[in-house]
């Protein structure tokens, strides 16, 4: 049976209803989460029928989508999940569906080595681990760095939507520092994750500079549709081309950063550069070697060069050199007050 992006949405949204034991679901209820749900995704006012909505059910049920969801209707009105721990999200991928995987992993195998598929390479080795996977019945082989705490994820989706579609979000946010939240409208132009975190770009209504704002900060998002957005070419590549982290300062602020690392952290630098505009400047008798970039002094630099402790000695700028001295006797006092 063939189904569409709408109605996978629907399926997704009823059992995310049913898991919520916490509240009774009647049909109307269902019925008037889907269409939220579809108004999120697509930006339009749509109402879902009861009789597309019964026949989710009924689809969920049976064994023609693999879920033969055991959906339980008490008292002839409410709705909910006879096996609390059940979720069309938890059900193993099918016979089927490794098959799938396996002509799907085998086509793409075949565009890797173009450069306009360049970026496959980490898809097409996670497609071909969970095919192990499925075949071998064993654990996997690659294993990717998850955080399941992470806040924020549930607007991906939305904001990856409001971009493409190119819509004006609206969003309940409260940066660390403010006390209050604040509703503002935000015309998006690109996801951006950096260290394990997710943010959104681009400019407030009233304009000003480009923005970057915290998934993990946001209370509440949805799509303004009364204001027309604001078409810009940000190109994200020069946007960020000077800056590590997410914190793009002025042209002033752009250092040459010259630095030290130690023999045993030297050749991870020299493999694995902290910035594209990293060149080695002199290699050492001791194997200790001399690097130098281009780069904005922002918060998430100072924190990058930390992070090595003494692997490193930062030389240049003076400014820099001071700041991060600072920060290091501040830590000592810390562990000194510890004791």
């Amino acid at each position: 049976m063939a189904t569409n992006k709408n109605a996978l949405i629907r399926y997704k949204t009823i059992d995310k209803c049913l898991q919520n034991r916490f509240r009774k679901w009647t049909l109307d209820d269902l019925i008037a989460a889907c269409s939220e749900a579809l108004h999120e995704y697509d930006g339009k006012e749509s109402w879902v029928s009861k009789r597309t909505v019964q026949l989710d059910i009924q689809n969920m049920r049976s064994d023609k989508l693999g879920y033969s969801a055991p959906i339980l209707c008490y008292e002839r009105k409410y709705y909910t999940y006879e096996d609390p721990d059940y979720s069309i999200t938890k059900l193993p991928v099918s016979k089927m569906d490794v098959e799938i995987l396996s002509e799907s992993m085998m086509v793409l195998s075949q565009f890797k080595d173009f450069s306009l598929f360049s970026e496959l390479g980490g898809l097409i080795q996670k497609l071909e681990d969970k095919v192990y996977r499925e075949t071998k019945k064993q654990h996997a082989v690659i294993h990717i760095e998850t955080n399941d705490k992470l806040r924020g994820l549930e607007h991906l989706e939305g904001i990856y939507q409001a971009i493409i579609k190119q819509l004006v979000l609206e969003i309940t946010y409260q940066s660390f520092k403010s006390r209050q939240p604040m509703v503002l409208n935000f015309h998006p132009y690109i996801l951006k994750e950096y260290n394990n975190r997710w943010f959104v770009v681009g400019r407030k209504e009233e304009g000003g500079p480009v923005l970057n704002l915290a998934l993990d900060r946001m209370q509440k998002l949805g799509m303004n549709l009364k204001l027309n957005y604001r078409v810009e070419d940000f190109d994200a590549d020069s946007y960020y081309a000077n800056t590590i982290g997410v914190t793009v300062l002025s042209d002033t602020d752009i250092v040459t950063v010259v630095f030290r690392a130690s023999r045993l952290h030297a050749p991870y630098i020299l493999t694995k550069p902290l910035h594209h505009s990293q060149e080695m400047v002199e290699r050492h008798e001791d194997r200790s070697m001399t690097f130098s970039m281009r780069v904005h002094h922002n918060f998430e630099l100072e924190k990058k060069l930390l992070a090595f402790g003494e692997g490193i000695t930062v030389l240049k700028p003076a400014r820099l050199v001071k700041k991060l001295k600072k920060r290091m006797q501040m830590s000592l006092e810390n562990y000194e007050q510890a004791m």
